[in-house]
């Protein structure tokens, strides 16, 4: 298993930032190889991806959403992958976003990638997008503030440290 975090600041209100980030379906806007992501439920997304050349689609669920403070996911096919996304005053109308990922890459081309810090330079780049979307916007495209809290099926990943 591989692991990533970032951080980045923004300059909006926290729950400017969190409710843009719970609008999964804009995330092919500012995330590098994201084709789509469609919200199923409350709770399931669909993703489709390129990743290293090759398209990729999964399911992932969320296993944890507090507003203003956190989103955590896992998915639930597909290569391993888990994660999530905090939210924390940075100052006066600023946010100090912490993005925070484990995953498993498969094969040989994305165990080089892997090696050559190729997740980790795109999800910085993802961040450093967010950033200009959000700020270019000023406010946010949604919001979906429900609190959700599922337990970790048996054996699951755990992205929190």
């Amino acid at each position: 298993m591989s692991e990533v975090e970032k951080t980045i600041e923004v300059d909006v209100p926290v729950s400017t930032a969190y409710n843009q980030w719970t609008q999964f379906e804009t995330f092919p806007e500012f995330m590098e190889g994201i084709k789509s992501v469609k919200q199923l439920d409350n709770t399931k997304l669909h993703w489709t991806a390129e990743i290293a050349g090759k398209v990729k689609e999964w399911d992932a669920t969320i296993t944890n959403q507090e507003p203003d403070q956190r989103v955590a996911w896992r998915n639930i096919d597909g290569a391993d992958n888990a994660g999530d996304v905090r939210f924390e005053p940075a100052g006066e109308g600023r946010t100090r976003v912490k993005l925070h990922m484990v995953y498993d890459p498969e094969g040989i081309v994305e165990n080089v990638g892997d090696a050559l810090g190729v997740v980790s330079r795109r999800i910085e780049g993802d961040l450093e997008r967010f950033k200009k979307f959000i700020e270019s916007r000023g406010s946010e495209t949604g919001a979906f503030r429900a609190e959700i809290e599922q337990p970790a099926p048996q054996g699951a990943t755990n992205p929190e440290k």
